[in-house]
């Protein structure tokens, strides 16, 4: 059974107006139905499609085609508002004749006009509509009358109106607006296509002055930065398609329960996969085109690979490979980006469209960057979290003597009490120092010879295939973690505990530094034990070692598996995949930085 009312938007474009000053009627529901979803979506230009919202968009592909125009409200109609009048969909959707209707009960002969897609506005009510439908026909003391009819997805639900609030209010402001317009508007009509039913919605006064009051509260909410509170257990949340942006039971886990602790019964309303999924071009001397809304691969005229932009979540380019200006386009308007890596694995940058209208959340950012506490705060839970993770590695995949696990503990009971950045970065390089002594242990290369530097760290360029796969791992989750943070509004190269510095994505570097361990590291121990990543793969040098393309490949593979499993979130209480993971991570960051959730709370293993 669907959440009641469920919002059937047909995207982003349904929360904006050529007017800024009016209010969409269609966002009137959207208060009426959650005062946070409105916020989301008219405040901060947030929008996500679901399996209700792709149905609503199926319903309204008709009527939105092409705006018509109503008839005067004097009776002379036009030739624009008569059209497709023998269409079947339409006698199912328009009120009956001498029916359901007052505006067809004149004592005329003349059927009603039907006028479909229809743009009003009114600066006394400031507010702007397109009503799916409109009948209208001239009535017995020659006053014009007018039926407005909604369309909605599903089936008419079961209560006592046969509707619910929000989707009552919406058409009675359609109503007022057409009286705006010199109509008389008595009543309009609900069609449910699900069950290809039509509900009468009498515009009643006390509907009037509930609508009315809602339109001012609404207005008066435009106005606000703060998100108003989630619902609290509410049905509504399971079908409203931004539930993984509000992330409702999340916050209010994290608002009640601290967070070293377990929050019980929080519904994990997001999917715990997504069916796109990156798409890695690394064939030197290619190019990406595109054949209607699909991605092919050519290289000297011959076809490499093809995907469709459905499946695609990044396209990944690592290195000299083009990509078309069409095929730019097409993937700005989607809001799929296009990450730049180069040949040697360095992450050079992100091309993305312009989809996010919020700037509450970097102005956030930017604030709390000039607040030290807040900003030790923030550090002192990465690295504590990095070294804990670090710890379970060790732990759980090597031998390690007791006395590194007794100085890993102690140097993160010590983290909470750093005194500033610089003691903090001696914690995290001293636990550092003691996980990688003994990150060999958790090895077993089935054709490595004894030529790797397995000391400790290494880079730019590293020295050894281990690092050499580190180094890339690491390129690999922070363009993840950039992805995830502009997908946030925020500004991913200004960081709270790695200092800006031109060119270096400092913020998506704090973030990551818990997953490290937990993604990339563990990718790379996948990929040397189960024989991923051969000798053979790597080019050697006295100037530094590289991946070669099969190389690549095979740690791009192990990788990408480690970011589709499934894990244990270890507050929430449930499982979703890594790549989950972290888009989370960076939507309850901007919720810290806000205030919306008392703290920031880095993700650990158990």
């Amino acid at each position: 059974m669907n959440p009641p009312s469920t919002p059937t938007n047909t995207g982003p474009d349904a929360a904006t107006s050529d007017s800024p000053d009016l209010l969409p009627v269609r966002m009137i529901n959207e208060f009426a139905y959650c005062p946070r979803l409105f916020h989301l979506m008219r405040v901060e230009g947030r929008w996500a499609d679901n399996v209700y919202t792709i149905e609503g968009k199926a319903v309204h592909r008709r009527v939105d085609q092409l705006d018509h125009v109503l008839p005067n409200a004097d009776g002379v109609t036009t030739e624009a508002s008569t059209s497709d009048t023998d269409s079947s969909e339409e006698t199912d959707q328009r009120p009956a004749a001498k029916k359901t209707t007052s505006a067809s009960t004149s004592d005329t002969d003349e059927p009603p006009v039907v006028t479909r897609s229809v743009p009003l506005d009114s600066t006394r009510l400031g507010l702007t509509a397109k009503l799916d439908l409109v009948s209208t026909a001239a009535g017995p003391d020659g006053v014009s009358e007018a039926v407005p009819v909604e369309t909605k997805r599903g089936r008419v639900p079961k209560t006592p109106e046969r509707s619910y609030e929000p989707e009552r209010v919406q058409l009675m402001a359609q109503g007022l607006l057409l009286r705006e317009h010199d109509y008389r508007c008595d009543h309009g009509v609900l069609y449910f296509s699900g069950s290809r039913t039509r509900v009468d919605v009498p515009f009643t006064p006390e509907l009037e002055a509930r609508t009315i009051a809602l339109i001012e509260q609404a207005r008066q909410a435009a106005t606000q930065r703060d998100l108003p509170p989630p619902l609290d257990d509410s049905p509504k949340c399971a079908g409203c398609s931004l539930n993984g942006i509000c992330l409702p039971d999340e916050t209010l886990a994290l608002q009640q329960v601290p967070p070293d602790t377990v929050a019980p019964n929080v519904r994990r309303l997001y999917p715990s996969r997504d069916d796109a999924l990156p798409f890695y071009v690394q064939e030197q001397g290619t190019k990406v085109g595109k054949s209607g809304k699909t991605l092919i691969v050519k290289k000297s005229g011959e076809e490499l690979g093809r995907a469709k932009l459905k499946n695609v979540s990044q396209l990944v380019l690592c290195g000299n490979i083009s990509v078309s200006a069409q095929t730019t386009h097409l993937l700005c308007d989607a809001g799929i980006p296009i990450v730049h890596l180069s040949s040697g694995n360095w992450f050079y940058g992100i091309t993305h469209g312009i989809h996010l209208r919020n700037a509450y959340d970097r102005a956030a950012q930017f604030a709390v960057a000039t607040q030290p506490d807040r900003c030790l705060e923030f550090a002192r839970s990465l690295v504590a979290a990095k070294g804990v993770n670090q710890r379970t590695m060790i732990r759980r995949n090597a031998s390690p003597p007791d006395d590194i696990l007794r100085d890993m503990n102690d140097l993160i009971a010590r983290v909470p009490s750093a005194a500033g950045l610089p003691q903090l970065l001696g914690f995290e390089g001293n636990l550092a120092a003691c996980y990688f002594r003994h990150f060999a242990d958790m090895l077993k290369p089935r054709d490595f010879d004894a030529r790797f530097d397995l000391a400790g760290r290494n880079r730019r360029p590293p020295r050894d295939p281990v690092n050499a796969m580190l180094s890339f791992g690491y390129s690999l989750l922070t363009k993840e973690f950039t992805v995830a943070l502009l997908a946030e509004g925020l500004d991913p190269w200004w960081g709270l505990y790695h200092q800006p510095r031109h060119g270096r994505p400092a913020l998506a570097l704090d973030l990551m530094e818990p997953f490290r361990p937990l993604v990339v590291d563990s990718a790379v121990v996948s990929a040397i034990n189960t024989g991923m990543v051969r000798a053979a793969d790597f080019t050697r040098s006295a100037n530094g070692c590289m991946l070669k393309a099969p190389g690549r490949k095979g740690f791009i593979r192990a990788y990408e598996n480690r970011l589709d499993q499934i894990v244990t979130h270890p507050v929430f209480d449930y499982q979703c995949a890594w790549r989950a993971m972290i888009r989370l991570h960076a939507k309850l960051f901007s919720r810290w930085l806000r205030g919306d959730v008392p703290t920031y709370s880095s993700i650990t293993t158990r």
